[in-house]
């Protein structure tokens, strides 16, 4: 059996521009932090993210973030400290075939672009995937996304990196 986390660790910490952020573990009650951070996402962030339009989330869409188990489906929710508005979330789903290998996504309100809160996020996730043995990230990016490209090659080693269509697919040795 995989160990699983505690659900109510928390780490306040300071941004490089000294803004201050709480992170925690995302819970299946989290409705309201992953509705706050999709409402501070721009039409253009949205398409980033999900790789085409997205003017709301469905219910299953809901549903499906919201299913964390923090075992196979993991997620790290951070907190303006100030004002105690979620701003971001970072998630890993495990491979059903490769257990060692998980999907990874992350998204940053666009007020908290540029501060580093997407590597953060990422970092975090990837403490947290090592201790149930996920060892490799799959991060699917648009192309033209250097930023999330960026993030997502600061969190390890790139071990395999392909293009399909206007997506980059980058696999990364986690440690």
């Amino acid at each position: 059996m995989e160990p699983t986390h505690t659900t109510r660790e928390l780490a306040c910490l300071a941004l490089r521009d000294g803004a201050r952020v709480c992170l925690r573990p995302l819970e299946t009650t989290d409705l309201l932090a992953v509705e706050e951070v999709f409402a501070g996402l721009g039409d253009e962030s949205r398409r980033e993210r999900f790789h085409g339009p997205k003017p709301r989330l469905a219910a299953n869409d809901l549903g499906q973030l919201l299913s964390v188990d923090h075992r196979d489906h993991d997620a790290v929710v951070a907190f303006d400290e100030a004002t105690g508005r979620a701003v971001g979330i970072a998630r890993f789903v495990r491979d059903r075939a490769e257990r060692d290998l998980a999907e990874v996504a992350f998204e940053v309100t666009d007020d908290w672009h540029g501060r580093g809160l997407g590597t953060l996020l990422v970092h975090s996730l990837a403490r947290r995937a090592l201790g149930v043995r996920v060892k490799r990230f799959r991060g699917f990016v648009l192309a033209t996304n250097e930023r999330a490209k960026a993030v997502l090659r600061a969190a390890g080693r790139v071990t395999d990196s392909r293009r399909d269509g206007s997506a980059v697919e980058l696999v990364i040795e986690l440690g």
